[in-house]
């Protein structure tokens, strides 16, 4: 009598397998990115709304960056710098922007680019 055989052979294992190994890799490779973007907008957050309780007319830009740098140096980011965040005074208030971007390295010459754009209000 013939039975006939059931089930997956080691190409279709190798199939299946190699693109999910891909995306897991990929996953590793950007979950560190995000844990530091998630970093750095809470330290946006939070410097944007500590420095709503101070008087607006005396705020400057080195006050805000020098408040970023604290928060920077208790989150321990070390990308982006606080020179490379923007606080400019935009009429009403105060904004804060965190705009990079950050790559992760995959195979040899192929890489990721994640851009990211953060903005804090005062006032």
């Amino acid at each position: 009598m013939y039975r006939r055989q059931r089930g997956i052979t080691l190409i279709g294992w190798v199939i299946l397998l190699v693109p999910v190994a891909i995306v897991g890799y990929v996953g590793i490779r950007l979950v560190p990115i995000y844990l530091n973007y998630m970093r750095v907008s809470h330290s946006v957050d939070t410097t944007a709304s500590e420095m709503k309780t101070e008087d607006g007319s005396t705020l400057t830009p080195a006050l805000i960056r020098a408040n970023l740098a604290k928060h920077f140096d208790i989150e321990s980011i070390t990308f982006p710098e606080t020179k490379d965040v923007t606080v400019a005074h935009d009429g009403t208030g105060w904004t804060i922007e965190a705009k990079f971007e950050d790559t992760a390295t995959l195979f040899g010459n192929i890489s990721l680019v994640v851009d990211f754009d953060k903005v804090g209000k005062i006032g």
